[in-house]
């Protein structure tokens, strides 16, 4: 999903993959769109032993996967896709058109990461909510 920090002319992607299953994010990371960033998430999906990769045809997919695992176009990718409109309409600065855009990278990458702890994952992000009370 792309989003930009500052500027067009620096763009910023969320790279996240979802379970086909249930529509939930498995994992994600933030960067550019090269195949140094898909590899970082490539890693973070290792636990879960997925079998089959529902892509884009973007080049890195078919550098990086197996063909027998990868299964590019759009049939398939219609859940991350609606994925990306709950996040544009929850997260001002992911939306296309906008005058809310984030400064810093640092920011950036925190604010959606933190939605999406909370949203996806029912983190609250608050280190000392999530400590037990003894």
């Amino acid at each position: 999903m792309w989003s930009y920090v500052g500027k067009k002319l620096k763009p910023r992607w969320l790279w996240h993959a979802i379970d086909h299953g249930t529509g939930k994010i498995l994992a994600y990371v933030f960067g550019r769109r090269q195949d140094e960033v898909f590899l970082q998430l490539k890693v973070l999906l290792q636990p879960f032993g997925i079998t089959r990769f529902f892509t884009d045809h973007w080049g890195a997919y078919g550098r990086h996967l197996a063909p027998e695992t990868h299964v590019p176009g759009k049939r398939n990718t219609q859940q991350i896709e609606r994925k990306h409109l709950t996040l544009r309409t929850r997260i001002k600065r992911l939306a296309r058109k906008t005058i809310c855009f984030s400064k810093s990278t640092e920011l950036h990458d925190i604010v959606i990461g933190l939605f999406v702890n909370r949203y996806e994952f029912g983190l609250s992000g608050d280190p000392m909510k999530s400590r037990s009370k003894t």
